[in-house]
């Protein structure tokens, strides 16, 4: 399916689910490779599914010719994967993806941002491993 090409620059996400059967240390890589590949607009943000192999990235497509590196990208390091890229509404910019955090943390549970990105959070388990075996830890 192609993907919706805005008039204005914005943040594209990119939803991915690994073929079955691929194990998750294979769709990590994958997505690092996609998150990490320099021909690529900027990725904003990336994470990874802990009960399905695959995960999300957020790219800052600026041109019409980003949209098409991200397709062109997604194809390259994600053959064969169920992918689904779609432009954001608010997320206009990188800085405009993290005030749309903000928002959504202020408007929606009275949180904020600024006071969480501060706040001193244990440590959970071993995210590396759970990256590697889609086990949480």
């Amino acid at each position: 399916m192609a993907t919706m090409r805005a008039k204005r620059p914005r943040c594209y996400l990119v939803y991915a689910l690994a073929p079955d059967g691929t194990r998750m240390r294979a769709a990590n890589d994958g997505i690092n490779a996609l998150t990490d590949d320099k021909t690529l607009p900027l990725a904003v943000f990336h994470d990874h599914f802990l009960d399905k192999p695959g995960g999300i990235v957020v790219f800052h497509a600026e041109t019409p010719q980003d949209v098409d590196a991200i397709e062109t990208g997604v194809a390259r390091h994600l053959d064969g994967w169920r992918v689904e890229t779609r432009p954001l509404i608010f997320s206009f910019s990188p800085a405009a993806f993290d005030a749309q955090i903000a928002y959504t943390l202020k408007t929606y549970r009275d949180a904020d941002w600024e006071t969480l990105q501060r706040a001193h959070r244990p440590a959970y388990g071993n995210p590396s491993r759970e990256a590697q075996t889609g086990v949480e830890t």
